[in-house]
């Protein structure tokens, strides 16, 4: 059938398909200007995945009815066997109790509407009635969500009321081990595309103590032996020196250590210190939080390191050369809190 289309046709259908989103609409005129430049059924099938049977029905659409014909969508979609009612029994069902295998879904259908699915047709019905597979999110239990909003509040007035030396930072410590941790990431296909990362047994690990200044995206990590409120004392000093002028307010959590006894002496001597402690269990407002997840994104994960020493430069360097990394640092270190939302948790 070479060259049954008028340069006219040609065009409209090369102009058309350039419009086109829907990917297999776009197929069809492929598949139309193949057949014209002289390609065969089965090379064509072959080539666009295709059968020769539905090829030649794009074909005839065409040929009776024009481009309009070609881009007719016939297809509604299947018919639920369950009526309107039973879908939003199972909808409200499936929203209140998270089922984790279809077949449990095909299960639960024949016992309660004695109706037969096979997995494969419940996985298009759950995606019709807009679920999709995903793990929930986990939330700390005993977190506090009216402290968590009186926190931010006064978190917000302090960042109103900043003067031109005063500065903001979120105070944390983390303790990476010398060991390969793996994941997530994309690989070809196929058990021989399958990569290896090296492991080892380290149990090593450092002692980092951290504070993260939100506004610079830059950030003060010291290595030390143990985190203690000695530790801390270090930090504080550290941050003062940097900033001889104007407040410090610092964002921390609730541990022992920066509640030790020791450091209300310090404190009171060194007035330009203002600690804000963060609600218990709220870890997802302490921004450098992020900083150290980042961190093992760019170090740790899928990274073997041969010895504790690499382990410990490679880490430390990172750290000293933030900038590197300023623009993934810009959208990633942004004050958008999440709060625990109001909800009772599914068990």
């Amino acid at each position: 059938m070479k060259d049954f289309l008028t340069e006219e046709q040609v065009k409209v259908l090369k102009l058309t398909h350039k419009t086109l989103r829907d990917k297999k609409l776009a197929d069809r005129i492929k598949a139309v200007l193949s057949l014209n430049a002289g390609f065969e059924y089965a090379h064509i099938a072959k080539i666009l995945l295709l059968d020769e049977v539905t090829l030649r029905r794009y074909i005839n659409s065409f040929q009776e009815k024009g481009i309009d014909g070609l881009l007719e969508c016939r297809y509604t979609g299947g018919k639920s066997q369950l009526t309107s009612i039973q879908l939003q029994e199972l909808k409200t069902f499936l929203t209140a109790n998270t089922q984790t295998k279809a077949k449990d879904i095909v299960a639960y259908i024949q016992k309660q509407y004695n109706i037969s699915y096979s997995v494969i047709g419940v996985t298009k019905l759950l995606h019709r009635l807009g679920f999709t597979y995903k793990k929930p999110k986990i939330i700390p239990g005993k977190a506090d969500r009216t402290k968590q909003e009186a926190f931010l509040k006064k978190y917000q007035e302090i960042k109103s009321n900043l003067k031109q030396n005063d500065q903001i930072y979120f105070l944390d410590s983390t303790h990476p081990t010398h060991n390969t941790t793996v994941s997530y990431g994309w690989i070809l296909k196929g058990k021989h595309n399958d990569k290896f990362v090296k492991t080892n047994t380290g149990r090593e690990r450092l002692n980092l103590n951290g504070a993260l200044n939100l506004h610079h995206h830059t950030a003060i990590v010291l290595e030390e032996k143990t985190i203690n409120y000695k530790s801390t004392i270090k930090l504080f000093k550290r941050l003062l020196r940097k900033h001889p002028k104007g407040k410090i307010y610092l964002i921390l959590d609730n541990a022992s250590h920066h509640r030790h006894k020791t450091l209300k002496p310090f404190l009171k001597k060194h007035r330009r210190l203002k600690t804000v402690f963060l609600p218990i269990y709220s870890p997802d407002l302490n921004l450098i939080e992020r900083l150290w997840r980042f961190f093992h994104t760019k170090v740790t994960n899928n990274h073997y390191f041969e010895t504790f020493d690499e382990f410990r430069k490679t880490t430390l360097s990172f750290f000293r050369n933030l900038n590197y990394y300023q623009e993934e640092l810009q959208s990633l270190l942004i004050d958008n809190f999440q709060l625990v939302p109001n909800l009772q948790l599914q068990t």
